[in-house]
């Protein structure tokens, strides 16, 4: 039986996953993984590489389409096999002992557990921005112990908590972070593990992460409208001027931590303040009006992380094991 299940999600089938395939396969508990694909009704073909022999299981699950890619992950909750259930994203690409330390975290009574995070493409300071503003608390080197939230869409959960939110749960993983403070007061906790590690590729063409700044902030936003009073909505609007100023405070006292970057900080400090007075007036409009269509626009940019990559990120990423560029359909 697996001990843990590995969702993995495409909009044009398993090409576009060879690469997160290959390093799944390098962790060495990988007889343990079953990895359980998701993928839109029109990718007609099964996944097909001799690499799969050695999982534990294979699943393929179809939904009619990738418009959320929460609702998509949700999809192969359901269907997985394993107690512990981890997202995955193809640019985000696990080192060896990943999983083993996953599964270990889970013996104890964490009901969820993230790795810690290290920048897969740092010779580019906007993907060092993109990294601090998503990724910040959990940065590699990152100590261990229980956590206020997670890395979202990159942390392990025991399947039987997120069952429990049944036809809701795509919802909930649309802003993971949400998700976490409500386990966490249902009085279940949650925990970073420093063993588990993944580089994460992140944007580093300015335009793209502009919109991804953007809808990200409305997307996360939303999330907490449904849940927030008029009032609280109110009060974070009218504190939304503050926000970035007190993000960017965080993130230049985080980053003169030991082993991390901190000589960025002169050009990475003024970088992150305009890319987060940009997600600010994202979150404004989601705090207002709703997602509108972020939802679909980040389903949409989410995978082949080259195409949003300078010239010399999209050559090393194209250039890691197991890369193959997928033709749509």
């Amino acid at each position: 039986m697996a001990s843990i299940s590995a969702i993995l999600i495409s909009p044009d089938g398993y090409e576009t996953l060879r690469r997160l395939v290959n390093h799944l396969h390098a962790q060495t508990i990988r007889r343990e993984i079953e990895l359980v694909f998701v993928f839109p009704a029109c990718v007609e073909a099964e996944p097909s590489d001799p690499l799969l022999q050695d999982f534990a299981a294979v699943r393929v699950v179809r939904i009619p389409d990738l418009e959320s890619t929460a609702r998509a992950r949700a999809a192969g909750v359901r269907q997985a096999g394993a107690p512990v259930v981890v997202m995955t994203e193809d640019h985000s690409l696990p080192e060896e002992e990943w999983a083993e330390a996953l599964v270990r975290a889970h013996q104890k009574d964490w009901g969820a557990v993230g790795p810690a995070v290290k920048n897969g493409n740092p010779h580019s300071l906007l993907s060092w921005a993109n990294l601090v503003i998503e990724y910040l608390d959990w940065l590699h080197p990152a100590p261990g112990g229980e956590a206020h939230h997670l890395p979202g869409h990159n942390s392990a959960y025991k399947r039987d908590l997120l069952l429990a939110f049944g036809d809701d749960l795509g919802d909930w993983l649309e802003a993971e972070s949400v998700l976490h403070w409500r386990l966490r007061a249902d009085g279940h906790r949650v925990a970073l593990e420093p063993a588990a590690v993944t580089r994460h590729y992140n944007f580093s063409r300015f335009l793209p992460t502009l919109a991804l700044r953007y809808d990200c902030g409305r997307q996360f936003a939303a999330m907490c409208r449904v849940r927030w009073s008029l009032a609280r909505r109110l009060l974070y609007i009218g504190g939304s001027p503050l926000i970035p100023f007190v993000r960017v405070a965080r993130i230049v006292r985080q980053m003169r931590r030991p082993g991390r970057p901190a000589r960025l900080l002169p050009a990475l400090a003024p970088l992150c303040l305009f890319l987060l007075a940009i997600e600010t007036v994202g979150a404004v409009a989601g705090y207002a009006a709703g997602p509108g269509s972020s939802i679909r626009r980040i389903a949409r940019i989410d995978f082949h992380r080259e195409d949003y990559m300078n010239r010399r990120d999209r050559r090393i990423f194209e250039g890691l094991p197991g890369a193959a560029r997928a033709e749509p359909g």
